[in-house]
């Protein structure tokens, strides 16, 4: 059974309600679904899966959240050739870095040789129904890549 697995870092549960709709999405699909925040997991986790997604929100003026720079760190020393990867957050649209984080851990996947299976989602704020029917459609589009 294909297996994904969802790292996400949330600081008032908006992100998390991301990664859980995006949780529910793939199971829909079924796929098999392991979901950690990113302080209980290593990137090294990923190596299983089959689609590796990352939920983060972006802090102040765009940056990384404390509690996943050193998964960020990390995750940058690994080889995730042939996994498919996605990449979904909240933001603030107050900020001109709007979901920087998102547009950052998108270029450290590339950089580590593993293949977008989705556009990115940004959500501002807390996830709304158009969001989250973007979230679904991210999903779907994941679970077809590797396929």
């Amino acid at each position: 059974m294909t297996l994904a697995k969802i790292v996400y870092a949330s600081m008032t549960g908006n992100t998390e309600e991301i990664a859980d709709i995006v949780a529910e999405a793939l199971e829909n699909l079924d796929i098999e679904v392991e979901i950690n925040e990113c302080t209980q997991v290593d990137p090294e986790d990923f190596e299983d899966a089959d689609i590796c997604v990352i939920a983060t929100y972006t802090y102040g003026d765009g940056e990384l959240p404390d509690e996943i720079v050193d998964f960020y760190e990390e995750l940058q020393e690994i080889d995730l050739s042939g996994k498919t990867y996605g990449v979904c957050g909240s933001g603030d649209t107050f900020y001109d870095d709007f979901c920087k984080s998102v547009d950052d851990f998108d270029a450290a996947f590339t950089k580590i040789g593993a293949s977008k299976g989705a556009d990115s989602v940004k959500v501002d704020l807390a996830a709304e129904e158009e969001d989250i029917q973007n979230l679904e459609a991210f999903a779907k589009k994941l679970a077809e890549a590797v396929k």
